[in-house]
């Protein structure tokens, strides 16, 4: 849906054409919603231009930054949004966490760790080609939940381009694992998509309560997944295994092997984890504002990496940083604060609370699908930063650790598998086949096997939330 490089091509009277019909159906959306709820006059602005970035989004993903531009001035010249409410909606200490967690990554790269585990893999005595999905999927997420899902599928969509260019197999199959893997594995830890950074920032989550509650509700789900698409691609694996089997029995390896300082990059990787992961215990003992040190820890890590490689740190800074998208979702974050300023989102969450009350049993299921199918097709990001407002006003002041967060948290992630568009590591894993191979994934391929695995995970994250739910501090059933 990210159609960037069709917008390049239009004509300037082809977009203006294209802006105007967005801007009246968004127009039109928000008129009929004002007299279908009663909504006041900046009620019905915020939900208009709202309406248009979204939108904006789905059909000019190159202008995406551009229309967010417009969008906010409008708002604050036509008194809908304050300055002062825009600043305190735009979630800077999430876009600080995501810079130093770019640069550090940054450095991970130029000290080979990924090559590293690219080659460990490899290099793996006994090689099938069951062990091999089992080992690439099972990385991928793992990687995904240490680092992010992007950095994940860049490095580990090269080891499946290069085991299937040695052995001549079809790539797509081995991809697409690979690539739902790193969805799924995005949700174990806060470090893993910006939507938990962003979901505990709101809320107020530590990284100890993700891995309480969400990390194993994630290894579950991966298990799930993976025997879900183990199943789905029978042929293309055994066909695998039996090329492998061939390059066995003659002794070949499957790749090169380059000598890499290991352990200068687990020794980045580590501490940053770790200074991530003691945050709560570190902010209690010097007595910090809860998430304090998880915010800063990244930055502390990214000093330490352009220091450390001080001939790279500009590079670091001006390549690695991707100013564009974080400058984005800071303004659509202050953006989508209007929706709670103006109380848009209590009036969401009131029809919410008629239709599915506000009975646990019925809420998470409810959160989990709604979730799953607004991030199948629009940005995760962008929906969950649209709909934590509405949760606010849903589930009131209840403690942080609330299952409706990881409802929000698991179908926006899981649901990202559902379609080619759901997730940023789908878009990018495409990218890289079809500039290396020329070819495209059908739609439909995509969406059979991406429907079946979202539906399985979600499933597995409905139940495990229900079972967990009360043993949760503060929640009644």
């Amino acid at each position: 849906m990210h159609w960037s490089s069709t917008d390049d091509q239009l004509s300037g009277t082809g977009l203006a054409i294209r802006f105007g019909i967005l801007a009246l159906i968004s127009v039109v959306i928000g008129v009929l919603t004002r007299y279908a709820w009663g909504l006041s006059h900046s009620q019905t602005i915020s939900v208009t231009v709202f309406l248009i970035i979204i939108l904006a989004t789905l059909f000019f993903w190159s202008f995406r930054l551009a229309i967010v531009f417009i969008g906010l001035p409008v708002l604050i010249l036509t008194q809908t949004l304050e300055l002062e409410c825009f600043r305190q909606h735009c979630s800077l200490e999430v876009i600080l966490f995501l810079i130093g967690m770019m640069v550090v990554v940054g450095g991970l790269r130029d000290l080979g760790f990924f090559t590293w585990i690219i080659q460990a893999i490899l290099k793996m005595e006994g090689m099938t080609g069951m062990r091999f999905v089992l080992v690439s999927a099972g990385a991928s997420a793992l990687t995904a939940s240490m680092v992010d899902e992007v950095t994940s599928i860049l490095f580990m969509a090269a080891l499946i381009f290069q085991v299937c260019d040695v052995l001549k197999v079809r790539p797509v199959p081995f991809l697409i694992i690979c690539v739902m893997a790193t969805n799924v594995g995005s949700a174990g830890t806060m470090l893993g998509n910006p939507v938990g950074i962003l979901i505990g920032s709101r809320a107020g989550l530590t990284f100890e309560d993700f891995i309480v509650w969400a990390f194993p509700v994630m290894l579950i789900a991966l298990v799930a997944t993976i025997l879900l698409l183990i199943l789905w691609y029978r042929p293309e694996i055994r066909e695998l295994d039996r090329r492998l089997k061939q390059r066995r029995e003659h002794s070949l390896p499957l790749g090169p092997t380059v000598a890499v300082p290991v352990r200068a990059g687990l020794l980045l990787i580590g501490g940053t984890i770790g200074l991530v992961a003691l945050h709560h215990r570190i902010e209690l003992l010097l007595g910090l504002e809860t998430n304090t040190v998880l915010y800063m820890a990244p930055l502390v890590a990214a000093g330490i990496v352009m220091i450390w490689r001080r001939g790279r740190a500009r590079y670091y800074i001006e390549h690695d940083v991707e100013w564009w998208t974080l400058l984005f979702f800071l303004m659509l974050f202050g953006v989508a604060g209007t929706l709670q300023y103006t109380e848009v989102t209590g009036e969401i969450a009131s029809s919410m609370k008629n239709i599915v009350g506000t009975d646990i049993n019925i809420m998470i299921p409810a959160i989990i699908f709604i979730s799953a199918i607004g991030s199948a097709f629009i940005d995760n990001v962008i929906f969950v930063a649209a709909f934590i407002p509405v949760l606010q006003e849903l589930i009131g002041e209840a403690h942080a650790v609330h299952p409706a967060w990881w409802a929000l948290l698991f179908g926006a992630c899981f649901g990202g598998n559902i379609t080619m568009i759901g997730s940023t590591a789908n878009i990018v894993a495409l990218g890289m086949m079809e500039k290396r191979y020329r070819t495209r994934i059908n739609f439909l391929e995509w969406f059979r096997v991406g429907l079946a695995a979202g539906i399985t995970a979600c499933l597995v994250a409905w139940l495990m939330l229900l079972f967990t739910a009360p043993l949760m501090p503060g929640v009644q059933g």
